[in-house]
């Protein structure tokens, strides 16, 4: 049976389920900055919005780059939507206000 996983020494099934996520399918939230135009900072702190597969993280940072975003900004507003078509968004981490 080469896809048969056995998990010991989880509490619970959520555990379970990380653990095999993990190894067949690993994801993390992607958190970094974007450039900000005619903002009170040159950057804002962003993330997404669920986590991204590990394997796509540096697509999405190649992607980000790229992008340059109008001041002012609100926490939580998307300034990516569903980046590189992966079902996820990537929101504003904090407010920033326009010069």
């Amino acid at each position: 049976m080469g896809d048969a996983f056995r998990v010991e020494g989880n509490e619970c099934k959520r555990g379970e389920e990380y653990a095999i996520e993990e190894f067949t399918a690993p994801k993390r939230t992607l958190t970094t900055t974007i450039q900000v135009k005619d903002g009170i900072l040159p950057l804002i702190p962003v993330r997404s919005d669920k986590p991204l597969p590990k394997d796509q993280l540096i697509n999405c940072m190649n992607y980000i780059s790229q992008v340059k975003i109008n001041a002012p900004i609100k926490m939580g507003q998307i300034l990516v939507k569903n980046i590189l078509n992966l079902d996820a968004n990537i929101i504003a981490s904090r407010n920033l206000e326009k010069i």
